[in-house]
């Protein structure tokens, strides 16, 4: 059978459009006239098979785009400082504690000493300017450590990002260096600052302890007619806290023992208590924000060398 030139060039045409989209079999309608051993779909049918195959190729963007923002987030959450942040937090709520709590505890040590222990003004004056000039380093202890929490999380996404290379090709300037550098030094400054704030923050806690431990033996030895209660005494002036001419300055007995059942009192020494631990919480914070940022600092100066071939 012979067929001429425009045959050729329609099967031409039909292998071009349908040999990647139609497949060789039987058609349900009839083929037209001139195309042998095939068959034309109609209009319908190609634009069903093209909408099917727009959707598969949307399903495959789909899934990439499901695998990229996945690999975005595990990406975003590698460059989070977790060890900054958990002393942040630690920060934060050590801070707090020792401030809120040592505020409120040096206005009730005040009020004992002027209602049991100290019944002059002029013998504890230097005692309420002490205590009130604290008060007011306390507010300033919890603005700078509000701030300098802040900033020091934040320096640490800027160095494990930077350490971690997460956003594209390493790069670094003296500059940041040196305020990394900077942030070490600080940091190491202020935790042996909280070292000391942490030992100062004990002793109250040791007075109140040991005038509440006075209360127990009195308590104790109320059944016990040979040794008197009034015998047993807490004289406050060998603490150094008021002069020695105060008056009455000590206080024995059943005078000691309402002390001690007092709210003041009681509220006073387990917030002391609490204050010490928030300050120990604090310097734990600092120890794990000078390890963080030590370690931050050194691998930026070995990355930072020309020769450095090793990757952390």
């Amino acid at each position: 059978m012979k067929i001429d030139s425009g045959t050729r060039e329609k099967k031409a045409i039909r292998d071009t459009l349908f040999s990647n989209s139609i497949s060789k079999q039987e058609c349900p309608l009839p083929c037209q006239e001139g195309l042998i051993g095939w068959c034309v779909l109609p209009f319908s049918a190609v634009t069903t098979f093209q909408a099917d195959q727009v959707q598969g190729s949307t399903d495959v963007s789909e899934r990439k785009a499901v695998g990229g923002c996945f690999e975005c987030c595990i990406k975003c959450l590698g460059g989070v400082p977790y060890a900054s942040l958990v002393a942040t937090i630690l920060c934060f709520s050590g801070v707090a504690l020792f401030c809120g709590c040592g505020h409120v505890a040096l206005t009730g040590t005040v009020s004992i000493l002027e209602q049991h222990f100290s019944t002059t003004a002029s013998d504890h004056a230097l005692l309420s300017e002490v205590i009130q000039l604290m008060q007011y380093v306390i507010y300033g202890i919890a603005s700078f450590f509000f701030l300098y929490g802040i900033i020091l999380l934040a320096e640490g996404f800027y160095t494990t990002s930077a350490v971690k290379e997460l956003h594209g090709e390493f790069k670094t300037t003296a500059c940041g260096r040196c305020i990394s550098g900077m942030f070490v030094f600080l940091t190491y400054v202020l935790g042996v600052a909280w070292l000391g704030v942490f030992g100062f923050s004990a002793v109250p806690v040791f007075m109140f302890y040991n005038i509440w431990s006075t209360c127990e033996v009195i308590k104790s030895l109320q059944t016990n007619v040979t040794v008197p209660g009034d015998q047993i005494c807490v004289d406050i002036r060998q603490y150094g806290i008021i002069p020695w001419n105060a008056v009455p300055g000590k206080a024995c007995g059943p005078i000691l023992e309402n002390i001690c059942n007092t709210n003041e009192f009681y509220m006073s020494y387990h917030l002391f208590i609490v204050a010490c631990a928030g300050a120990g919480a604090t310097v734990i914070a600092l120890l794990i924000y000078m390890m963080a940022t030590t370690y931050n600092y050194a691998v930026l100066k070995f990355k930072s060398r020309e020769d450095c071939c090793t990757k952390f």
